[in-house]
């Protein structure tokens, strides 16, 4: 079967539950992917987050998982039911553990969906690598 990743920028006003339901659901339904990994920082990520919640109601086969680049704090009430932490992670300075990850979740990735909408920072620079690795890639800011 075939896996997804997500890379946007953190700030992402835009509404994007619709577009990024269809794009999903295409990826499910059209090219056998079945396993999505997304980060934890920022509006693009939690929003993939909760549409991934919500297809998996409609297609309980797939699965996702919240990839962590910190390990979680003591004592939040935060649920971590749906995540996990990269093998390898915990021996990464935290300064480099974003970069990491991403790193992580590209290369187990055979198609990427982004939203960018400028050509600095990290998620471009992520989308940029994932192009130069020949991955299937989406941008929803372009659709």
């Amino acid at each position: 079967m075939a896996v997804c990743t997500f890379f946007g920028h953190r700030d992402c006003a835009e509404p994007l539950g619709e577009k990024l339901q269809t794009v999903l659901e295409d990826l499910v339904i059209n090219h056998s992917v079945d396993l999505f990994y997304v980060g934890k920082e920022g509006q693009f990520d939690a929003m993939v987050h909760q549409v991934l919640r919500n297809i998996k109601r409609k297609y309980p086969y797939i699965q996702y998982a919240v990839v962590l680049a910190y390990l979680p704090q003591q004592g939040t009430a935060e649920d971590y039911s749906d995540t996990m932490l990269p093998e390898g992670i915990e021996t990464i300075h935290p300064r480099y553990a974003i970069s990491w990850r991403n790193r992580w979740m590209l290369q187990k990735s055979d198609y990427v969906v982004t939203y960018i909408t400028h050509t600095w920072g990290g998620a471009a620079k992520f989308a940029e690598i994932a192009r130069r690795q020949h991955k299937v890639l989406i941008n929803l800011a372009a659709e």
